[in-house]
């Protein structure tokens, strides 16, 4: 089955091609069946190849499958091949798994749009890309999947173009995610002319033995990839496009959210966890980056009025949940968190779209309520999913990964008390703005009236990832709480283990209970603040302002960077270079009138111009001889 690892993307890239060619002449039911079931088909050999991967236990824990060489120049060659690993594994049947659940979803959610056949298409194209992303074997390939998830952002947050409002925000994922990628391709223009080689694997062994700890090209080249992996992962200083992003289609956010993009920073990092190691302050500035973006993020979340901008804001804290861990060292932790956070998140973004779809695509949380009756299956994966993001102890997926980072930032040998304290407060502060987002949506009074189609599209995703949001977290149980963590045994081999600096003023299980003081401090906040029986009221103030804004950077960066840009263009319409064409044009233009007055209508002056030229032209011959 292992032979059978070059299907997994191309099951769904063939589909994007079919659809994309003749989507306009298929009908809706094929457009649906080529759609969902090329990325269902990937699941599935997913999931025999991981089999395969586990009973055969591959010598070196790995697998490559070389399919042919790409090009050869200067030197180096890469290829067209995969490299299949316990990472790669864990991120390939997340990818395709819940790939295909959103696909599924998006039957009933698309179901009357005019570009039914083109969203798969995009969709289908996405996937491929995100897959090829993980699977390359050399970083060149793994770039061209990273580049074509950002292309594929692109198509679908400005999915519905007419709106010129998403378009912008399209534009605005893709300039600020390109520079990020310009940061990356400039790490790998390094690493490829001072190491020789793009093979990724190669590439890790050829930096440790020529570059030592510290090393000041290992320090520029793993700054170079952070650039790249905050660009796409929606971290501080590129974290504004994320929220924007939200005008895409809610399948469309579920799928950045959830299985590709975002998590894209994520894996690159853990993927070149070696170049990492080789560069401390890189390492510890993705914690840092990661603390920051955890907290920020989620007083922005605190203050938004729009659904599905609370859960961006929510991926961009959690996402900086793994960023922490991977600065810190905790590789399999991140890891870990990655996979419960793509089943809940995934299962909030899909519930909320049974409510938009529901409230007829209004989005405002203030206008909604009481509509836990009526939509009891989006109330309820609201409950789960929102349980699992928040931590609910022992019971949701969530608690489990998210406490093994908060454990281990204090635990590791690069952890500290500051760090502990951030993800503290960053589950708190989760706690409080996923309960004020149910109280808000499903409690109170009914302001207007909701229609709801129930649909199997709908309810067998909704249910399978509330499953999945309550059960993923027990595959790593702790060993402290009499259990197996069956997940980081298994990445072991692949990613460092953290080891523990001796003992500790505070203990795995203290860790637990501090965050689940924190889980219940945040439940009881939102309970008192927006309970049903209190008015439902907007505070305006200025912080409130500040945090509903991402805390200002979008005016930022419009002062600092857009306003001098288009003050230089203002000024420069009409520099000195021009001046040149414009001479070239104006000169063209008088000759031109010249001639056209010798063009009068008078055949006597037409008679004479011939004589007088053959006269001067005779003169010229008879003179020159």
């Amino acid at each position: 089955m292992l032979s059978l690892l070059w299907l997994i993307p191309a099951l769904p890239l063939a589909s994007a091609a079919v659809l994309a060619l003749f989507g306009s002449r298929l009908s809706r039911r094929l457009a649906a069946v080529l759609g969902v079931g090329s990325v269902g088909s990937s699941a599935l050999v997913a999931i025999l190849v991981a089999a395969d991967f586990l009973a055969s236990q591959p010598s070196g824990n790995h697998v490559v499958q070389h399919l042919w060489t790409w090009m050869s120049v200067g030197g180096l060659t890469p290829e067209i091949g995969f490299y299949f690993d316990p990472v790669t594994l864990l991120m390939v049947l997340v990818i395709t798994f819940v790939g295909f659940l959103i696909h599924l979803y998006s039957i009933e959610y698309m179901h009357d749009d005019k570009g039914f056949s083109r969203f798969f298409a995009y969709m289908n194209l996405f996937v491929a890309a995100m897959l090829t992303l993980v699977l390359a074997n050399n970083f060149l390939l793994l770039y061209l999947g990273w580049e074509g998830v950002g292309l594929c952002s692109f198509l679908l947050i400005g999915f519905w173009y007419e709106d010129p409002a998403n378009v912008r925000a399209a534009n605005k994922a893709f300039l600020v995610t390109r520079v990020g990628d310009t940061a990356m391709i400039i790490g790998l223009f390094l690493l490829a002319t001072k190491l020789h080689t793009l093979d990724i694997q190669e590439l890790m062994q050829r930096a440790t033995s020529e570059w030592p700890v510290g090393s000041g090209l290992a320090i520029a080249a793993a700054a170079l990839l952070l650039g790249g992996a905050v660009g796409k992962s929606a971290q501080i200083p590129l974290q504004t496009w994320l929220p924007d992003a939200m005008a895409g289609p809610t399948p469309t956010s579920a799928l950045i959210h959830a299985a590709t993009m975002v998590t894209a920073g994520v894996y690159l990092i853990a993927r070149t966890h070696v170049l990492f190691s080789l560069a401390p302050p890189v390492q510890l500035a993705v914690a840092i980056i990661g603390a920051a973006t955890m907290l920020m993020s989620a007083f922005s979340a605190v203050a938004q009025h729009d659904i599905k901008r609370v859960l961006a804001y929510s991926t961009m804290s959690q996402i900086g949940y793994m960023f922490m861990a991977l600065g810190l060292g905790a590789w399999s932790a991140a890891m870990f968190h990655f996979m419960t956070h793509a089943f809940f998140k995934a299962l909030l973004f899909l519930a909320a779209g049974v409510v938009i779809q529901a409230m007829h695509h209004e989005q405002d949380m203030f206008r909604m309520g009481g509509l836990r009756s009526r939509l009891p299956l989006a109330f309820w994966s609201f409950v789960i999913g929102g349980s699992a993001l928040s931590g609910l102890p022992l019971l949701t997926a969530g608690f489990f990964s998210k406490d093994l980072i908060i454990w281990q930032a204090w635990a590791g040998p690069n952890g500290n008390g500051w760090f502990w304290i951030a993800g503290i407060l960053g589950a708190a502060l989760t706690s409080f703005y996923t309960y004020r987002m149910i109280l808000l949506v499903f409690y109170g009074p009914e302001k207007s009236h909701a229609s709801h189609t129930k649909s199997l599209a709908f309810a067998i995703p909704l249910v399978t990832l509330c499953v999945l949001s309550v059960v993923g977290g027990y595959v790593n149980i702790p060993a402290d709480f009499g259990g197996t963590p069956f997940l980081s045994k298994f990445l072991s081999g692949v990613l460092p283990s953290l080891e523990r600096e001796g003992a500790t003023s505070i203990t795995e299980l203290g860790t637990t209970l501090c965050a689940s003081a924190a889980f219940l401090i945040g439940l009881a906040v939102a309970y008192l603040l927006y309970a049903p029986q209190r008015p439902r009221t907007r505070r305006d103030d200025l912080l409130i302002r500040l945090w509903y804004a991402g805390w200002g950077f979008d005016w930022l960066y419009g002062k600092l960077l857009v306003a001098p840009v288009q003050f230089v263009v203002g000024k420069s319409a009409t520099d000195m270079v021009d001046y040149i064409y414009t001479g070239i044009a104006k000169l063209a233009y008088l000759g031109n009138s010249a001639l056209g007055l010798s063009q009068n209508g008078r055949l006597r002056w037409y008679a004479m111009g011939i004589a007088v030229g053959f006269v001067v032209l005779f003169a010229v011959a008879v003179f020159i001889r």
